[in-house]
């Protein structure tokens, strides 16, 4: 599945691509999509092939596609304090990007059948949140993964705001996963060949949209060959927030509002270092003509004389405008990140800072 749109040499280019072709359309999922390097979920060996638009698949470990990914959480409208549910939560990369939106009220489960998938899931979710740039411009809903079908998720669940299944629903399965959502909740799963967007209106009122047409494996279905009985699947239980947590999440926002503040007054626009975008270079092409005589096709290039000089005079533009960028424009300074800086500044005992910081190394 993919191939939408076209592969990009870094993260932040494929996102402008799923951009461009109208895939990621508001600004929450953007700025997800671009705190979480989607290379990081892939096996190092298999990077070259990130920031292509395509599904990544290496023994159970699985990777939807980018543009399937956008439409999904476009299609979720995700908002911070919902809860969330995903079914077939794989690496996590969709569960993380999910938590930057929930914020620290949110509630982020996943459902996973592989164990061997969850401690993937699991080591690429410490590896974000001790070393990304970005885990500290967000609140984070961290996920939380369970192992089991989710098929057999137990009768007495909560209900979610918003739920996503990652595999093939087939039609018999279709009421099963409804009945997990709230009212007023979004499910969207690939029922019947077709990204589908539900909307659970009343206790028994429903809202279906078709999304577009995609290819997933299906669900798979429960093998209850060994025992004969059904293996439950309880979800973690919705836990209410520590008072410690309570005040980091407060202590965190204050000086993110005071580094704002600060920000603001010095550069009077609110940004410290204006991001810089590469210059896509554009060649004109000559046109070549097909020219339809009965049943004879003859191709030709119809020239204009000024073809040769335009030609010339726009390699000497490229060449000018080249020169006139700065290496300092080549070479962007490094992220600062002043939430990291400003907490070891504070006249604070050094566990504390860490304990402010979520203990991140660098």
């Amino acid at each position: 599945m993919g191939g939408a749109v076209s592969a990009g040499e870094d993260n932040d280019e494929l996102i402008d691509n799923l951009k461009e072709a109208q895939y990621i359309r508001t600004e929450l999922v953007e700025q997800a999509f671009r705190a979480i390097d989607r290379a990081d979920y892939y096996l190092e060996e298999f990077k070259d092939n990130a920031y292509k638009d395509l599904a990544w698949k290496h023994g159970n470990i699985h990777l939807s596609a980018p543009c399937i990914y956008s439409e999904v959480m476009e299609a979720l409208d995700l908002q911070p304090g919902l809860s969330f549910l995903n079914l077939g939560s794989g690496t996590g990369y969709l569960s993380s990007m999910v938590g930057l939106i929930l914020g620290p009220f949110g509630v982020n489960h996943g459902v996973e059948l592989h164990s061997d998938v969850i401690e993937y899931a699991k080591q690429k979710l410490d590896f974000f949140i001790k070393t990304s740039d970005s885990f500290d411009k967000f609140e984070f809903c961290e996920p939380s993964f369970v192992t089991g079908n989710c098929l057999e998720i137990s009768p007495d669940c909560t209900q979610y705001d918003r739920v996503y299944c990652g595999a093939g629903v087939q039609k018999e399965h279709e009421d099963y996963m409804k009945n997990l959502l709230k009212v007023g909740g979004i499910l969207v799963m690939p029922l019947e060949e077709k990204l589908t967007k539900i909307t659970r209106t009343g206790p028994s009122a429903w809202e279906t949209k078709k999304i577009l047409a995609v290819s997933f494996a299906p669900l798979i279905q429960p093998n209850h060959a060994d025992s004969g009985k059904s293996r439950l699947v309880h979800l973690p239980p919705v836990a209410v927030r520590s008072l410690q947590d309570l005040a980091r999440i407060a202590i965190r926002g204050t000086i993110k509002k005071i580094i704002h503040e600060e920000t603001m007054s010095k550069n009077g626009n609110g940004l410290k270092n204006p991001p810089r975008f590469k210059r896509r270079r554009v060649r004109r092409r000559r046109m070549e003509t097909i020219v339809f005589l009965d049943k004879e096709v003859f191709a030709s290039r119809i020239s204009n004389p000024s073809d040769d000089n335009n030609n010339s005079e726009d390699i000497e533009d490229e060449r000018r405008e080249e020169e006139e960028i700065k290496p300092s424009e080549l070479k962007p300074d490094p992220p600062v990140n002043f939430l990291r800086e400003k907490v070891l500044s504070l006249p604070l005992p050094d566990p504390l800072k860490y304990y402010l910081l979520y203990y991140r190394e660098k």
